[in-house]
């Protein structure tokens, strides 16, 4: 497959993506995230695939714990970033990392791939006009039993950023729509709970957890400037957690962004 064909909708800002990793916002998420994933996930050595693995942050931190982890993404470029700083790891942690290039549907189709105990796809979701290619290849790639893990941008919160930024077109905007442009400039959907648990409900997946990823730190008005200006508040979406069986739903302590 060529490159143009494993470009997605988040190829064209990648650069400003790649410039902001390492920054406090991305930090504090990541860690969020891990949390999250610690009381969820079962314990090791079981068999994780991270969809849209990109530079492979969450990939490696599971890896470190024991877990064998394959990482999937479009980017040749992220993949590289993924791949070198795996070979800084220790063999132990080297031999539980598989990293795989093409797109999350295309990929899922490969007879060699094996469902797993646990699948992650975080920050995908808002870059495909149509979510459901992208989750009918996560419920196929989820053993019975095993669960899901999705970050997403939280389509009932979209009038947050700009009402707290004093924008009042852009929010009374946001309350009728599941468009936006995000930070790194692109223009992005959002999923509202109703509407995605009906689609997981539909292929399988019954939601059974979600909790916020929202961040209040003390951070610059640019993620790409070094000078802490003033006080912003950093959000991502919500994470969300299904399980391939049947299951009664739950919400799991602290509100949703």
């Amino acid at each position: 497959m060529s490159p143009a064909e494993l470009s997605t909708a988040f190829t064209a800002a990648e650069q400003n993506w790649q410039a902001r990793l390492g920054r406090l916002r991305d930090v504090v998420r990541q860690e969020l995230v891990s949390r999250q994933l610690g009381a969820e996930l079962p314990p090791p050595p079981v068999p994780i695939i991270d969809l849209g693995c990109g530079q492979g942050t969450q990939a490696l931190r599971l890896a470190r714990r024991g877990y064998q982890v394959t990482g999937v993404d479009a980017s040749a470029d992220l993949l590289a970033r993924f791949e070198r700083d795996l070979a800084a790891e220790p063999a132990e942690v080297r031999a539980r990392v598989r990293v795989e290039r093409g797109l999350i549907e295309h990929w899922a189709e490969r007879t060699v791939v094996s469902p797993a105990t646990a699948v992650l796809c975080h920050g995908v979701l808002m870059y495909q006009a149509d979510p459901d290619p992208v989750l009918r290849a996560i419920a196929g790639l989820t053993a019975p039993g095993g669960i899901v893990s999705l970050l997403v941008r939280n389509g009932d919160a979209l009038a947050m950023r700009p009402g707290l930024a004093g924008d009042w077109a852009a929010c009374a905007e946001a309350f009728g729509s599941d468009q936006y442009t995000n930070r790194i400039g692109v223009a992005a959907r959002a999923d509202r709970l109703a509407d995605l648990t009906g689609r997981l409900a539909g292929l399988g997946l019954q939601l059974t957890a979600w909790y916020g990823v929202r961040v209040f730190t003390d951070i610059v008005a640019n993620d790409a400037d070094p000078s802490p200006r003033r006080t912003r508040r950093a959000t991502s979406g919500p994470c969300w957690t299904a399980r391939n069986e049947p299951a009664v739903p739950t919400r799991t302590a602290g509100s949703p962004p």
